[in-house]
């Protein structure tokens, strides 16, 4: 019995711990039921915000992410010469970006990209800022196929890293044409500021120097649009829309290639410039400066260091002297001397002068480079043998004011116009220039430097070529211009330039025929005999630029080149009716006559070896 009921104990105790431990596990159920549904609404409400309350804005992210706009650079025009020669081109070739979105690591890229392509990590890390809104910039122009080829093959460890296919500007004639041509570039951060560049985006190529400068705008073309899908690396996967770029406008030069390659092979190694213009109407049909560049070297891209190395050559070829450099006229400037003194009667044609090989005023001797003097001249005997003492004495007459009044209608002092950017004005002085620049009083003895072009005048090349063609034309001038031509895209129809006609510079007289004919003399029988031509008659004149005044000792020893004097010529022909007008100016050669006028006769016979119906056309 007594086990029975201990038995009986023992079961009700169990049953008991049964009870309670279902009765929590029916609590722990609840506690996790409502755990569930909690989290459960917790999921709803953050699905909703997502979906609903921000659905658009994460749409928008993550087309973004998978998506890009790709600027397709157009194709710049074309430029051809005035028959129709090439002059610069594009060519395939392949540039480097990086899509900045899609860079976990900056550093690490750029260690990568400064491994592959050897540049410098400083310049990479500067390229790879971000600027604005704009996030694919461009690292580097003109890959080698190397050089595709690896990045090629490390593209999974490159994210972001884009080789795209693009135009590249190319010169087919090399350095010839350089200053005239010029070059192209990336536009720079100041140029985006600027209005005429309204629209392009940094890494937009567009014309730095010369023609692809000034009609740049004509050249440079519209850019097109590419929608692409990306990877995850931000690689292409494929292209969902395109909008096509549109080529620039090719235009026409009134250069013709053939007597620019011959002036600039005339000029060598030596510094200087040859101008020729058509004397009619402007048209430049050569240009040439030496030392000159490849424009394809600078368009493709330098390096800081190459680039400094150009600025740093003291001969400086970026430097246009046919528009750029300023020289003293020297006896050139003679022509506008007889123009002034004839028109204002300073002197009659007939009237003799005596030249004994100096000129003495106040307390200073002036000397004629003939050191016996000339004997007794008058204006047409002074010009063909350039005599310095006739000059004096008669810009002496003439006064300062004069004389400067008639350099500054025959376009001294003032840039030409030439549809080339950098051109300088030269100077022509007078007493209110003087006082203005110097704060000084204007000294007589000023007047009789100026007077044979000497003193404190300087001119460019293209200048004194605009002036012998206005002296050529009866006394007209018409505005230098390169531009003869341009050829829209749509059309295909080449469209004339607008051209200025020719103004007078001078009032047409019976005396210009007395300056011409001496002009004529100065190639038959005076100081410009070495451009005599038997091809066609050759109107000129020589002239010497003194580039520091030297003592007499000094001529008898052997002279520095830097210290020698620079030679000028200045020519038109056929002397009836002329058809081309030039200037040669060659630095550190000495007498225009030995110097310079030999290549004038080359070129002026070259021309008319090449255009014989501009002969057979003069009456």
């Amino acid at each position: 019995m007594r086990n029975t009921g201990e038995g009986n104990m023992q079961g009700l105790m169990d049953s008991g711990r049964e009870t309670s431990e279902f009765t929590e596990l029916q609590q722990r159920l609840v506690f996790l039921k409502v755990g569930v549904m909690l989290l459960m609404g917790v999921l709803v409400l953050r699905l909703w915000q997502l979906q609903i309350l921000d659905g658009a804005y994460y749409r928008d992210l993550a087309q973004d992410n998978r998506t890009r706009s790709v600027v397709l650079q157009p194709a710049r025009g074309l430029i051809f010469d005035r028959h129709g020669v090439l002059l610069a081109n594009n060519v395939p070739s392949f540039n480097l970006y990086v899509d900045l979105k899609d860079v976990p690591d900056r550093a690490e890229l750029v260690r990568e990209l400064g491994t592959l392509l050897k540049v410098d990590p400083k310049t990479l890390a500067t390229k790879l800022q971000p600027r604005g809104v704009l996030t694919r910039v461009k690292v580097k122009s003109g890959l080698t196929l190397r050089e595709a080829a690896l990045i090629e093959s490390h593209r999974l460890s490159l994210p972001g890293v884009v080789i795209q296919a693009e135009y590249q500007r190319n010169y087919p004639v090399g350095a010839y044409a350089g200053h005239v041509l010029g070059y192209v570039g990336e536009i720079s951060e100041d140029q985006l500021r600027q209005k005429e560049y309204e629209g392009l985006i940094r890494g937009s190529i567009v014309g730095q120097y010369g023609i692809e400068r000034t009609y740049d705008r004509i050249l440079r073309g519209r850019a097109g649009r590419k929608l692409i899908e990306v990877d995850a690396l931000g690689h292409e996967k494929r292209t969902l829309s395109v909008e096509k770029p549109r080529a620039g406008d090719d235009i026409y030069l009134t250069i013709d290639f053939r007597l620019q390659k011959l002036a600039e092979d005339l000029l060598g190694e030596e510094a200087g410039a040859i101008v020729a213009l058509d004397p009619t109407n402007g048209e430049v049909l050569a240009l040439a400066s030496r030392p000159s560049f490849d424009p394809n070297q600078l368009s493709r891209g330098l390096s800081p260091r190459q680039w400094q190395a150009i600025l740093n050559d003291p001969r400086y070829p970026l430097t246009n002297r046919a528009i750029q450099g300023l020289y003293p006229p020297g006896s050139t400037f003679k022509i506008i001397m007889a123009v002034a003194a004839l028109a204002t009667d300073t002197v009659e044609g007939s009237d003799s002068l005596q030249c004994l090989g100096r000129y003495r005023f106040g307390r200073r001797i002036y000397r004629d480079w003939k050191p016996g003097g000339h004997g007794l001249v008058n204006l047409h005997q002074a010009l063909v043998q350039s005599c310095d003492v006739y000059f004096y004495k008669v810009g002496h007459r003439m006064g300062i004011n004069t004389i400067a009044t008639y350099a500054k209608r025959f376009g001294l002092g003032q840039k030409t116009g030439i549809d080339l950017p950098g051109e300088r004005a030269g100077i022509v002085p007078s007493p209110e220039w003087k006082q203005q620049t110097r704060g000084e009083p204007w000294y007589p003895g000023e007047t009789i430097s100026v007077s044979i072009g000497q003193g404190y005048v300087t001119v460019t090349p293209i200048q004194m070529a605009a002036v012998v063609a206005a002296v050529a034309n009866g006394g007209l001038a018409a505005p230098p211009r390169l531009l003869l031509a341009v050829r829209p895209r749509e059309t295909e129809r080449l469209v004339p330039a607008h051209s200025v006609s020719a103004k007078p510079v001078i009032q047409q007289a019976d005396w210009l025929p007395q300056v011409q004919a001496a002009l004529a003399s100065v190639v038959t029988n005076g100081t410009g005999k070495r451009a005599y031509s038997a091809v066609v008659p050759i109107a000129g004149k020589t002239g010497t630029a003194q580039v520091v005044a030297l003592r007499k000792r000094e001529y008898e020893g052997e002279v520095p080149k830097v210290l020698r004097d620079h030679a000028w010529f200045v020519a038109y022909a056929p002397t009836d009716h002329p058809r081309i007008a030039l200037a040669v100016l060659v630095e550190h050669m000495g007498h225009g006559g030995s110097a310079a006028a030999p290549l004038a006769k080359q070129l002026i016979e070259a021309y008319f070896q090449q255009n014989k119906e501009a002969v057979s056309a003069t009456p």
